[in-house]
């Protein structure tokens, strides 16, 4: 009985060291989306723990402290659990070869998979499991430290171009004000650029993090900044810009609605989250038109042209929202990131939302600054919109309208 059980341990290491190498191929090599249950379970592990505790805490500022951890322990989690599934699986392998106890078999497996040396293999048998256990283990650890240069630089190309989003559209970013700082610059003929950049970015994104979901738990370095709002905001102003000037509107702001949308789909798909794949335009979306509307007087009061009143543009953008709205809400609600305009409700932090940091005009002639819009702290309320001023003349539009949060 003893040797048999051996044996049957024998067929289930193989079957677990077998597995163990097919999600490490499929997590590091294969470029698609991770299928492998193994890795999913291992992530889930570390994913929910971490929530958990997050959305226990009352303001955002520490939840995004708590939050900032998981991607990176989460690879540390990856590496570490595939290590002992092959120490496991190793062990149950060489366990027929010592013929002693399962402890003697584990510890042969740990000096072989770890290259260590403190136990020597007897017999032909040990040897090969034991060569094939210090190529296993050092594969895997040369694999992951191969994969970190790959993660850092698909999170270096994120976050640079929404550093960059920052000073257009502010922190947290918002779509009406993208387009009227734009305005009030006279800079409206560099969107079709900035429109173009984020297709591309968007692609790279989708790209990435389907194919390393883990990458979307690694959260910007300051917690006004979030991948998820970003995109919401450049889709919210090119949405906005075709439904109220059209005429007007680049082919690049179509261009980008459509690879932004598709990237929201397919990054929750990644993220576990059931969406509909074809709305149809004429469907409800949760922005209500007042919202809408408030935010259409904004921006023409920084003087951007429309050629539609809001009543006639509200169904186009409706149209173009109903596309990615409801992905990019259940998107910034379970990665608990930033609760900005226009970003959806948060079940898990008591944080209103967060209105977009405007710099003060500051010129020689007023040092002191002609708007006085200071950075309310993320833990307040800030549901009104900001003071907006023209950086070259000084003019000053401010709204004393609050607009409405989003439900």
């Amino acid at each position: 009985m003893a040797e048999a059980l051996r044996w049957i341990g024998f067929a289930a290491g193989v079957v677990m060291v077998l597995c163990t190498c097919g999600s490490l191929i499929d997590s590091l090599i294969l470029p698609r989306r991770v299928s492998s249950r193994i890795t999913f379970v291992l992530w889930r592990s570390v994913q929910v723990p971490f929530l958990a505790v997050a959305k226990r805490l009352r303001h955002y500022e520490t939840q995004d402290r708590v939050l900032a951890l998981l991607g990176p322990v989460s690879l540390l989690a990856l590496l570490g659990g595939w290590l002992l599934l092959l120490f496991l699986g190793y062990g149950l392998v060489f366990w027929p070869f010592v013929g002693g106890t399962y402890g003697d078999a584990l510890r042969l497996s740990g000096s072989s998979l770890l290259t260590l040396g403190f136990a020597a293999a007897d017999g032909g048998e040990e040897t090969t499991v034991a060569c094939l256990a210090a190529a296993t283990g050092l594969v895997a650890v040369a694999l992951q430290i191969a994969y970190l240069p790959t993660i850092y630089a698909s999170y270096n190309r994120r976050e640079t171009l929404m550093t960059l989003l920052g000073s257009r559209a502010g922190e947290p970013a918002w779509g009406p004000e993208l387009l009227a700082r734009q305005q009030l610059v006279g800079d409206l003929a560099t969107l079709p650029a900035l429109f173009a950049e984020w297709e591309h970015w968007a692609a790279d994104v989708t790209e990435t993090h389907a194919n390393y979901p883990w990458l979307m738990a690694f959260r910007s370095p300051h917690p006004t900044r979030s991948w998820i709002i970003s995109l919401l905001a450049v889709l919210d102003a090119a949405a906005l810009y075709n439904a109220l000037a059209p005429g007007r509107a680049p082919l690049e702001a179509r261009q980008c609605l459509r690879m932004g949308y598709l990237a929201m789909r397919t990054l929750a798909g990644a993220s576990g989250i059931a969406v509909e794949d074809d709305p149809r335009p004429d469907a409800e979306i949760a922005l209500t038109y007042d919202e809408f509307a408030e935010a259409v007087a904004f921006i023409r009061r920084a003087g951007f042209p429309v050629e539609r009143t809001p009543e006639e543009a509200w169904p186009h953008f409706r149209g173009w929202r109903v596309n990615y709205e409801a992905a990019a809400y259940a998107l910034a609600d379970n990665w608990i990131v930033i609760p900005a305009l226009w970003s959806g409700p948060r079940r898990h932090t008591a944080q209103s939302n967060v209105t977009p940091r405007r710099p003060v005009d500051r010129t020689p002639e007023a040092p002191e600054g002609r708007v006085t819009s200071r950075r309310r702290p993320i833990s307040q309320r800030g549901d009104g919109v900001p003071a907006a001023s023209d950086g070259a003349d000084g003019a000053e539009v401010s709204s004393r309208e609050p607009v409405a949060r989003a439900r």
